[in-house]
């Protein structure tokens, strides 16, 4: 018997409750910067599909999920595929981990609304500088592999 996929609801409870207690590198709750890429998936008029990738796009990175609960989630295949394109391997070049995503239906958008709000000047001005500096120069290189313009 095949449950019915998880509602995008659901998804949202499930990746607030996996991330709970983590937090992003000036501190605040992961779950704000989850949220923030959802609806950055949502008003670029992704999928219910897209924006349920977005809430779980760093589960599996962050070791809030395993690969194993993701791979026999109740979730439609290209949720995964999307997920897994956008979870940076360790050791993974960027243009490899790039090509990955560039190569799967839906994570592009997925990482787009990621890169935008990773680099909203008003969390950026949360970092100190040495910080700030390297990540701008990083998600810059990784919106050029891509082929996105800037955000």
């Amino acid at each position: 018997m095949t449950s019915s996929p998880l509602t995008l609801p659901e998804v949202e409870a499930l990746a607030r409750g996996a991330h709970e207690g983590q937090t992003d590198k000036s501190g605040r709750p992961y779950a704000e910067h989850l949220a923030a890429v959802a609806e950055g998936v949502r008003v670029r008029g992704g999928s219910p599909e897209q924006q349920a990738a977005a809430w779980l796009h760093d589960a599996i990175e962050d070791d809030a999920l395993s690969p194993a609960w993701l791979e026999t989630a109740a979730l439609p295949q290209a949720v995964k595929d999307m997920v897994l394109a956008v979870t940076k391997r360790p050791g993974e070049p960027l243009e490899q981990y790039t090509a990955r995503i560039l190569a799967t239906p839906g994570a592009l958008l997925v990482k787009e609304a990621d890169l935008a709000h990773n680099t909203d000047p008003v969390r950026l001005s949360e970092l100190d500088a040495a910080t700030r500096d390297r990540l701008t120069a990083k998600y810059a290189y990784v919106r050029s592999l891509l082929g996105l313009t800037a955000p």
